[in-house]
């Protein structure tokens, strides 16, 4: 039985998370599927990781001092992470956010104190985007810095620095690829980067939903988005920052249907709630693993992130009535009698 050691703060219980073989994942896959537990994470998601190696820049810099704020546009997850870093340092928090979120992901960041800012929707192009509106407030805001995940590669160097080598050690130096969904970018670019130092042949591969545009860039040199996804905190259509020099050796683009497949797969035979981006994830490094197989790596490992729970989207991904209205597949549990 492994004893987990004591931390010296609440802040070193950041990282660190569990990496588990996923059963139906890896005999759908015919090699070993692994899924880095990031909602072990006081904050219930990956994004802690980026919100503390932020906001430790930010102190590092001299730009946020003793009282100060930061301010985030984020889907909700970094801004929950940000909100629970900054109060263990003494800061206050301003989120700005697309009001089709999640209601539980509002509900949390109001309950840990932030100031929240809700905005319509719209195109990274419109002054308006939620991204804009926060570094404005930040601009206007005495004190506040604006943390700026999609290209504050303080954001990929959080992964390059701790996730990755996690997953090398997890995976004792045996790990043939790695996947996820790209947002800002910061953890498949940090993880694909930190784990290549480690060993240039491990196969980097980004999960795109549908609606994003980088399926497209990677595979064809054009950033073209198509069709569309329900999926909260993942998607792009631009070239971050931390996306800048990403070790991109492949791509798959995963539908909603695909992946809320694996969310009830998980969730009815292997006991993980996640949520849509982690279904997704899965999807993504189930294609990998049949890639690497075909490739003649006939025992590939596999290892993808299981970016948040499952329980941050009891209005939506666990509604049936939210479902069939975004005509996507009800759980069978959740039909009625």
């Amino acid at each position: 039985m492994n004893i987990t050691k004591p931390v010296g703060t609440t802040l070193d219980l950041i990282g660190n998370t569990p990496l588990v073989r996923l059963e139906g994942p890896s005999k759908a896959a015919g090699c070993e599927i692994w899924g880095k537990c990031e909602f072990a994470n006081p904050g219930s998601s990956v994004k802690d990781r980026a919100a503390l190696y932020i906001i430790r820049d930010a102190e590092d810099r001299g730009e946020l001092k003793p009282g100060g704020t930061v301010v985030e546009g984020t889907a909700g997850n970094t801004g929950i992470g940000i909100a629970l870093v900054a109060n263990a340092r003494g800061y206050k928090t301003v989120i700005v956010m697309p009001d089709n979120q999640s209601k539980e992901k509002m509900d949390t960041l109001r309950a840990l104190g932030a100031e929240l800012v809700l905005v319509p929707p719209t195109k990274f192009a419109d002054p308006a985007h939620f991204v804009h509106t926060s570094r404005r407030l930040a601009e206007e805001t005495p004190g506040a810095v604006w943390a700026n995940q999609f290209d504050n590669i303080a954001n990929r160097k959080a992964h390059i620095e701790g996730t990755a080598p996690e997953i090398w050690e997890q995976m004792e130096g045996r790990i043939d690829g790695f996947t996820c969904a790209a947002g800002t970018g910061g953890t498949i670019a940090g993880v694909g980067m930190g784990l290549k130092a480690f060993d240039e042949n491990i196969r980097i591969a980004l999960t795109d939903p549908h609606g994003a545009a980088l399926y497209n860039y990677y595979a064809n040199g054009e950033l073209k988005a198509e069709g569309s996804s329900v999926a909260e905190g993942i998607g792009q259509g631009r070239i971050t920052g931390n996306l800048d020099s990403a070790p991109i050796d492949t791509q798959f683009r995963i539908s909603d249907e695909e992946g809320l497949k694996w969310v009830a797969n998980l969730l009815r035979e292997e006991g993980l709630c996640l949520g849509l981006s982690s279904g997704i994830n899965v999807a993504g490094a189930v294609e990998l693993g049949k890639q690497l197989v075909a490739d003649g790596r006939k025992s590939a490992r596999v290892v993808t992130i299981l970016c948040d729970t499952g329980f941050r989207y009891l209005s939506t991904l666990y509604n049936p009535e939210w479902l069939a209205q975004k005509e996507l597949p009800v759980f069978d549990w959740l039909k009625p009698a």
